[in-house]
Formats: structure tokens, C-alpha cells, sequence
């Protein structure tokens, strides 16, 4: 393996709270060190930084990777590789596969499918219920002995108040968070979008805010009580964030993420019947929006993740009632939180890097989030001032169903040093993928 010595980059670290122009020299996996004018062995690769932000590696706490059961939709190598171009050096995958990631033998099955593709590092979810049907256990033991670094049932609420109980006090032992979609199926029932105004118009039922809020309430409830660690998915509602405002002020242990969609867009989008803006939990008002911004600026919502969710064009090409829930994200989710929260002033650079790579690894405990001697060598390289359009045609995932074609975007990866090696690189006028 080569030395890396990234050279001449604004170098910001939350993890240290360093931010200035430095070099960065990695040898053996690992970083060896950062500071001005470091010398390198000969044969070291060169990675020329200039004007470029050089930080911890990107970390999506969240995706869905479709593998096993839906590889035509994405495999484990396609969505490690859209993440790679996105300038993440590490993603969770959800565990609604099928079957469902809800065994030993599972989860060492998208452990060998990562580490075969050598892009960004995977790290399996395990599910919360067996066959995530929200009855019985599963192994966490086992699913956390095998390579898990939380349990879920994302994609499907865990109704049960008793059941999020003992899951709570079982990942407890085991030091894990239990990481909750978060909707009450009594009130989403039939719901094909947000309740509101729009829905009205376009002659939809409506998921009102409070199916989420209700089952933030009572996760919430159930972290004080028992003092397990609550990862809230994908919030959404302003509800919600003043919710996790009170809870970490008294103390409980909850997280929580958002999505660039989030706070990106609104049910607006949705006009036209637009399938590509049809997701869950769904996009929501113009105040929601705002709430979420204002909650990852003050840290109430700790993360930005993305939900990637693959799916076929046909699929996406039904009526908007029977289209499937959710958006691809890994390759857009940079520019546009630089476009949406740094450009205006809400994050600086700093804060988005917390957001999206030291905050996600203290969450869910992994590896990486520093530049700090001897930690992993995971590093983004990226411009964050080029201008780009997407363009879902070249994107290296295997779907395209994202409500962001067309749109310009401030900020994007060069790509990202994984394991001490550049498993993406982006070349002017086009794109190549590192041997």
C-alpha cells in the first residue's frame, strides 16, 4: 500500500476542532500525521489539495442497499461506489432486505459483499424483530458479534410499546442504539403524502405530522425509562424537533437525523403527481423545513443522513398512490447541504463535516469522524465551491429516482480515501472510478 500525502488543503477535523491549511500524510491505513510541509517516502502518492477542503471521511448512518433480494434495484458494490463518488468512506445499511438482515449469517454476508468491493466501508444494521414483523426479538448478541453497529426496523414502525422496551434494554447491554422509524400506521393508513393543502388539491390522503410526533414522544418516554440510547430516523416535523430539544435539555440519551430532502423541499414538490418527491415520511411545510435547518444548526438533530432508496423507473412510473416511498441520495447529499445550509449561512463548512462525519461516528460508535494519529485513514478531498447540474444519468447507483435532476449545485467530492487508499477519484469532463 502506497503512503498517501494529501498536500496544501484547508484541513478541518470537528473531532480536534482544527480547521487550517495543512498536509495530510497517510501510511498503512492509518493517519500518520497533519501539519505544514510534511515530507513523504518517494513513492508516496501525491494528492494535490489546493483550494480544496480536506476532513474526516463522510458517514451515512442510513441506506438501503437492496442487497440481498433486490439486486437489480442496487447491490452492496454499486451503493458502496455511490457513496464513494457521494464522498462517503462509510455507510450503515438498513436491514429491509430479503430476506431480512436479522441474523449472524446475514449480516457476515454484507460484511464479505463489502469488503469484496473495496469501496466505502459498509457497516450492517441488524433489525430489531425477527423478519422485522415486530414480534419477537431478534439475536442481538449475535447480530452485534457478527458486525452490526445498531438494530432497526426502518421501513417499518415498531408498534409495540413493550417490544421497544426490551429492544432498548437488550441494545443497552450491548452498547448499540436502537435506531426507530418513526410513524404510528393508525394514523398514516392510506396516506400517499403530507396532510395539507396540497394533498387536498391533488385529491391525496394525507399523513398528518403528528404520526410521527407520537411515536417520537413515546421513544423518547421509553429511552428515559429504561436509559438505552434512541436514534431517531429521518425526522421531519417540527414537532419532532422541538420534542428532541426537551428531551436532550433533561438529559435523555436521544439522536436523531434529517435528510437533504428534509430540508431541502417541501410537499410542493409533489405537484404533477411527482412520484420522485414521494417518500416517508413525507415532505412537509415550508415550517417544517425551516424547523429542521434551524435543528441541525443548533445541534438538536445531530446528523445528516440520506435514506438512499433505490428504486426501478417503472416502479416510480405508477399512479402516486401505489408508487414505492423513497429517493436516492448518496450522490447529491454534499452539494446539497452546501447549497442549502452553508451557502446561506446556517452551517459553516465545519459544522456540515460534524454533521455528516464526526457526529455519525460518535452516534453509532465506528471507526473514523478524526484526522487524529493512528485513526483509520478515511478522508474526503472535496471542492466546495465548483458548480455542478445533476445529472442522474451519470450517477454510478443503479436507480435514478431522484426529484433532484436538473438542479445546480454548489460543492461537491473529488472523492474519498478509504483504508488509506483513493477508491474514487473525479476527473474534469467526466468521471473513473480508481482501480
Amino acid at each position: 500500500m502506497r503512503p498517501v500525502l494529501i498536500r496544501g488543503g484547508r484541513v478541518i477535523d470537528p473531532s480536534r476542532n482544527t480547521d487550517e491549511v495543512a498536509d495530510v500524510y497517510l501510511e498503512n491505513g492509518k493517519v500518520g500525521a497533519v501539519g505544514r510541509d510534511i515530507g513523504s517516502p518517494d513513492d508516496a502518492l501525491i494528492l494535490d489539495a489546493t483550494n480544496k477542503i480536506v476532513s474526516p471521511g463522510l458517514i451515512d448512518l442510513h441506506v438501503h442497499l437492496r442487497e440481498p433480494g433486490q439486486e437489480e434495484l442496487e447491490t452492496v458494490a454499486t451503493g458502496a461506489m455511490a457513496a464513494a463518488a457521494g464522498g462517503f468512506s462509510a455507510v450503515c445499511a438498513m436491514p429491509n432486505t430479503d430476506p431480512v438482515t436479522d441474523n449472524q449469517a446475514a449480516i457476515g454476508f454484507i460484511v464479505s459483499q463489502a469488503e469484496r468491493a473495496g469501496k466505502a466501508r459498509v457497516y450492517p444494521i441488524g433489525a430489531i424483530s425477527l423478519s422485522q414483523k415486530g414480534q419477537q426479538l431478534a439475536e442481538f448478541g449475535e447480530l452485534v458479534g457478527a458486525g452490526a453497529v445498531a438494530v432497526s426496523d426502518d421501513g417499518k414502525p415498531v408498534v409495540s410499546s413493550h417490544l421497544m422496551r426490551t429492544a432498548l434494554e437488550y441494545a443497552r447491554t450491548f452498547g448499540i442504539p436502537v435506531a426507530d422509524h418513526c410513524e404510528d400506521p393508525t394514523l398514516s393508513a392510506g396516506g400517499a403524502m403530507h396532510e395539507g393543502i396540497v394533498a387536498t388539491r391533488l385529491g391525496l390522503k394525507g399523513i398528518p405530522a403528528a404520526a410521527e410526533e407520537i411515536m417520537v414522544a413515546r421513544d423518547i418516554l421509553l429511552a428515559e425509562h429504561t436509559g438505552g440510547h434512541i436514534h431517531l430516523c429521518h425526522m421531519s416535523t417540527r414537532g419532532s424537533v422541538e420534542l428532541i430539544r426537551r428531551a436532550k435539555e433533561k438529559g435523555i440519551r436521544v439522536t436523531a437525523e434529517a435528510c437533504p430532502h428534509h430540508f431541502t423541499l417541501t410537499h410542493e414538490a409533489c405537484e404533477g403527481y411527482n412520484t420522485n418527491a414521494k417518500m416517508n415520511p413525507p415532505l412537509r411545510e415550508p415550517e417544517d423545513r425551516e424547523a429542521v435547518r434551524q435543528g441541525l444548526r443548533d445541534g438538536v438533530i445531530d446528523s445528516i443522513c440520506t435514506d438512499h432508496a433505490p428504486h426501478h423507473y417503472d416502479a416510480k412510473e405508477r399512479e402516486f398512490d401505489n408508487a414505492p416511498n423513497g429517493i436516492i441520495g448518496l450522490e447529491t447529499a454534499l452539494g446539497l447541504a452546501i447549497t442549502e445550509l452553508v451557502e446561506p449561512g446556517l452551517l459553516t463548512i465545519a459544522s456540515l463535516i460534524n454533521r455528516m462525519s464526526t457526529m455519525p461516528a460518535r452516534i453509532f460508535n465506528l471507526a473514523g469522524g478524526t484526522l487524529a494519529p493512528g485513526a483509520p485513514a478515511d478522508v474526503l478531498v472535496a471542492d466546495p465551491s465548483v458548480r455542478w447540474t445533476v445529472d442522474p444519468a451519470e450517477f454510478f447507483s443503479k436507480s435514478r429516482n431522484t426529484p433532484f435532476a436538473g438542479r445546480q449545485l454548489t460543492g461537491r467530492a473529488d472523492g474519498p480515501v478509504v483504508r488509506g487508499q483513493v477508491v474514487f477519484e473525479r476527473v474534469s469532463r467526466g468521471r473513473r472510478a480508481a482501480a
